[in-house]
């Protein structure tokens, strides 16, 4: 019998929106550190960049970060900037991010990620209106505080 994880490190760039984790993931280079950046410049607080620790707790999923990176963002051209970041956030949403998106959603999606499913959106995060969308997303999916 297979035993569920208790907690699982994601490739995924996290930011707390309201107090709810919304975990940005993606193939490298697609842009989830520079949405990441365009969320907090917008009042979203750093969770971690790059890579996110889940952890299940109290049967709830949060999101915080590898010590060795807690409080650092790379920010392409700048290099390792030190921002303010937050830690132990309940994950409210992920968020997959590809180069093109379909128009008009098919089914509510969802991930297991550490044992539990997640609700899960897709975003083109080069598009302008991405971190309006990641936001609208919270929102429309009832996880928004």
């Amino acid at each position: 019998m297979a035993r569920a994880l208790s907690s699982e490190t994601l490739h995924a760039t996290s930011v707390a929106i309201g107090g709810r984790a919304v975990l940005l993931c993606g193939i490298s280079g697609i842009g989830k550190s520079d949405l990441g950046l365009r969320l907090i410049d917008r009042g979203a607080t750093l969770i971690s960049d790059d890579y996110t620790l889940i952890k299940r707790m109290d049967g709830r999923l949060v999101a915080t970060a590898p010590a060795t990176i807690a409080g650092k963002m790379e920010v392409r051209s700048l290099g390792i900037v030190a921002m303010p970041h937050v830690a132990n956030v309940p994950v409210a949403l992920l968020v997959d991010l590809f180069d093109q998106v379909d128009r008009m959603p098919l089914d509510p999606l969802f991930r297991a990620v550490a044992g539990m499913d997640v609700p899960v959106v897709k975003i083109a995060p080069r598009e302008a209106s991405a971190p309006i969308k990641v936001e609208l997303a919270l929102r429309i999916l009832g996880l928004a505080p």
